[in-house]
């Protein structure tokens, strides 16, 4: 069996180009928030560094990525 990855219409669901930039931010975020719990051993930290860190990742890889 064969999962169609497209809708119907043809078009995929995500461009490639959105797909890398938001894959490159959710790396970052993660990265960002196990090094600060591991510095800090709170989660509710770690939380806020992954989402501040996945914020600047998207930003910053949309401006880098062309």
């Amino acid at each position: 069996m064969t999962q169609n990855t497209q809708q119907s219409g043809g078009q995929p669901l995500l461009a490639l180009r959105s797909a890398i930039v938001l894959l490159l931010g959710v790396l970052t975020g993660i990265g960002a928030g196990v090094l600060t719990y591991l510095a800090q051993r709170s989660l509710p930290a770690a939380a806020l560094a992954a989402g501040a860190g996945f914020g600047a990742g998207v930003m910053f890889f949309h401006t880098i990525i062309s």
